[in-house]
């Protein structure tokens, strides 16, 4: 019989712990992880802080066991309910990310080690002789290790443990990574520099929560100021949580850290096999691993002694999750240095809106490096009008796409041995096929997008759903030959135009779609990195924060692309990847220059990128934003119901909105926009329509949408839901 009942928070999307029974003699605390019986399955849940339901004994159901691991901390509990408060998602949908690595639970299998046991073999050979060499050091060897180092077969070994002169004994197993020395290579580093590290280090060294933007032009070595800040929670006995918007960028990052701290942090990313995430869970637990460099998902291990949070690259749209719970890592990464009482950095050369504001007005500490390290200078930047000075007429398919002013540009850089990059953030080779003899346009069957062109692979691709199909040879609807053109360009036709123009010249395209994956990937960088390549093509991967010793030239093709939508974070995310994609130039103190084709070049954000004027496209952002009371000035949810049907889902949409009325008319502070059909009004098969929920920053807004969704219409049939706290998509 159970002793006594206890709250168990499930991986499902429920929205309150199950009561369980706790078997006799079993000792729990909350936060251990637990296997329990859910339906004909056994599943790993947590037990968790609460009441528990008035439950009829002779239906409830026990706790199957526990597993040997160190249970969930207060603060992770604490941050598991924040998150999905906040985020209006299921809170076991939350633990379902904190148990993501559910074989780390199990039990380790003990390696088998190999010591010399003190005896001599029967019979001595040159091969014997070199393992007993090795052998009677004292140290553990494993068989395997044991025979390649003494230059033997795994039969000479085998022969010794037979005569039990080797015996065998069992070996933890290995950490994943040395721990850090942060002392292991001092760096020396600049006035500023060193400024902004010693503010670093006492925000580290005082107990207590803070949160600090590290703001820096690129190339102003921002990475190795947070260093120290990591080398003082180091010292100071703490772990350090470390995030990257992108998987490209760790080779480079794990190399830098490696440098500076003599081994490398513990990754943990989407490319990381399973069996490593395992290791890396359990010795994150364990307290063995001491610093994780990770993207948004690392956010939620479960740290023992966690000391600093970094964020790197802190504006990048990357660190926005929108599937099952929609969240930014970045603001959550705040919210649990500030529930952990450990100070979070936020890094980037072109901060957030958010951030900015939050520095200004004092919530946040603020660092400034003005200047790039070594004295290196900025690239100079230049608007090439396409409007007079147009793309070269001579490209290979006739009109070309790459103004003559950016040619001959890149020719000089050539010349002179360096390296150029042209920028254009579109993937394949053209965004859309169509039939010159009826106009037939090549659409995605599930989507309501264009199919593109990928040459490489002779394949039209849909970058919402991944659909595919061969490039056909006629047009599938009036079976017209050789009639099918390709309308605007992808980075393949840019690598098809560059190879006209400069044929002899080494160039690769950086794309995150093309074969090969992320080893090719970091294969590519480091050969660029190297001056192995003379052009690169690449989108917005080659703006994450690499750094190209030689390159000297840079030209955005267009630089007006990211304008012409209606998101209302379309400047801000324009001037912040075009300043980042011209920033790649000039890194080591070469003369450098940035090109932005532009067929707007009065825009504000083309404007203040040509001046340098990085604070008046901040100060004139940041007043747009007040006056139209968008976010941080403002709060936004939006709400975004699909169904098979475009009828079911804008019935829905309708039904939701009537049921908003008279909340929204009563409240005063909140207001509701739509519903409308999405820009994308159809993804993967499902029709989807938008509600947009306006709230003043005083609005209870997370209070007011679960009253409308307790009393608004539940979805039926294919009908589902979601709800995006704080969008970044429009879409």
């Amino acid at each position: 019989m159970s002793q006594n009942i206890v709250p168990v928070l499930l991986p499902i999307p429920a929205d309150r712990p199950y009561s369980y029974g706790v078997p006799e003699g079993m000792k729990l605390v909350a936060g251990d992880i637990v296997a329990v019986p859910l339906g004909p399955r056994k599943v790993i849940a947590a037990m968790w802080d609460g009441e528990t339901d008035d439950v009829d004994p002779a239906k409830l159901r026990e706790i199957e066991g526990r597993f040997d691991c160190p249970p969930l901390d207060e603060t992770m509990r604490r941050f598991v309910d924040w998150v999905a408060n906040y985020c209006l998602a299921p809170p076991g949908m939350v633990l379902k990310m904190v148990l993501r690595a559910p074989g780390a639970l199990m039990p380790l299998e003990p390696m088998e080690g190999i010591v010399y046991s003190g005896r001599e073999p029967e019979r001595m050979t040159k091969a014997r002789q070199a393992v007993l060499e090795l052998a009677r050091d004292g140290l553990a060897w494993t068989r395997s290790g044991l025979a390649h180092a003494a230059g033997v077969s795994a039969g000479v070994v085998n022969g010794l443990l037979d005569q039990s002169v080797l015996r065998r004994i069992e070996i933890p197993a290995p950490p994943v990574v040395a721990p850090p020395d942060p002392d292991h290579a001092v760096t020396a580093l600049s006035e500023g520099q060193a400024a902004g590290a010693e503010a670093l280090r006492k925000a580290v060294e005082t107990d207590g929560f803070s949160a600090t933007l590290l703001e820096g032009v690129t190339g102003s070595g921002k990475t190795e100021v947070y260093f120290e800040a990591v080398a003082a929670a180091l010292k100071k006995g703490r772990q350090v949580l470390i995030l990257l918007p992108e998987i490209a960028l760790t080779a480079a990052f794990l190399e830098r850290f490696e440098q500076r701290f003599g081994s490398k942090p513990a990754e943990w990313h989407s490319d990381v096999s399973p069996k490593k995430r395992e290791q890396v869970w359990r010795q994150v637990t364990t307290g063995e691993v001491r610093v994780v460099a990770g993207a948004r998902s690392a956010l939620f291990l479960p740290f023992q002694e966690l000391g600093l949070i970094v964020i790197d690259e802190e504006h990048d749209p990357a660190y926005k999750q929108e599937d099952r719970v929609f969240y930014h890592a970045r603001d959550m990464a705040v919210v649990r240095a500030s529930l952990t009482g450990v100070p979070a950095v936020l890094v980037s050369a072109t901060p957030s809106i958010e951030s900015r504001v939050n520095a200004e007005a004092g919530k946040y500490a603020h660092i400034k490096l003005a200047e790039r390290f070594a004295a290196a200078e900025l690239p100079e930047i230049k608007v090439i009008d396409m409007r007079r000075s147009g793309p070269a007429r001579n490209g290979p398919t006739g009109g070309g796409f790459i103004s003559l002013v950016l040619i001959e540009a890149m020719k000089h850089t050539l010349e002179k041995g360096e390296q150029s990059l042209l920028f254009l953030n579109r993937r394949g080779y053209a965004p859309l096929t169509l039939c010159r003899v009826c106009g037939h346009r090549f659409q995605c069957p599930d989507c309501s997008a264009w199919l593109v062109e990928h040459r490489f692979r002779r394949q039209l691709v849909c970058h919402h759903c991944g659909h595919s199909e061969p490039v056909p040879e006629a047009c599938p609807e009036c079976g017209a030959l050789d009639h099918l053109v390709a309308c605007g360009p992808g980075v393949e036709r840019l690598a098809e135009e560059v190879l006209h123009h400069f044929p002899e010249a080494r160039t690769i395209v950086l794309s995150s779609d093309l074969m090969g994956g992320v080893s090719r990937l970091r294969l590519e960088l480091e050969a660029i990195a190297k001056g192995e390549v003379d052009i690169v093509i690449g989108t917005q991967l080659v703006a994450k924060g690499h750094n190209f010793p030689s390159m000297t030239c840079v030209g955005v093709i267009d630089a007006d692309l990211g304008l012409a939508n209606g998101d209302p974070r379309a400047a801000e995310r324009t001037f912040q990847l075009l300043a980042q994609v011209t920033g790649r130039a000039g890194r080591t103190g070469a003369a450098s220059t940035g090109y932005l084709q532009s067929y707007q070049p009065e825009h504000p954000v083309i404007a203040a990128l040509a001046s340098g004027d990085s604070e008046s496209f901040y100060a004139r952002e940041i007043e747009a934003r007040r006056q139209a009371a968008l976010p941080p000035f403002g709060r936004l949810a939006s709400v975004i119901i699909s169904a098979a049907t475009r009828q079911e889902s804008e019935k829905h949409a309708r039904e939701m909105r009537r049921a908003a009325s008279i909340k929204e008319l009563a409240h005063g502070e909140i207001s509701v926009l739509g519903p409308a059909e999405a820009p994308m009004a159809l993804i993967r098969g499902r029709h989807r329509f938008r509600l947009l929920v306006h709230a003043s920053r005083r609005a209870d807004l997370q209070g007011w949408l679960r009253q409308w969704l307790n009393a608004g219409p539940k979805p039926r049939g294919s009908v589902r839901v979601q709800i995006d706290i704080d969008p970044q998509s429009f879409l």
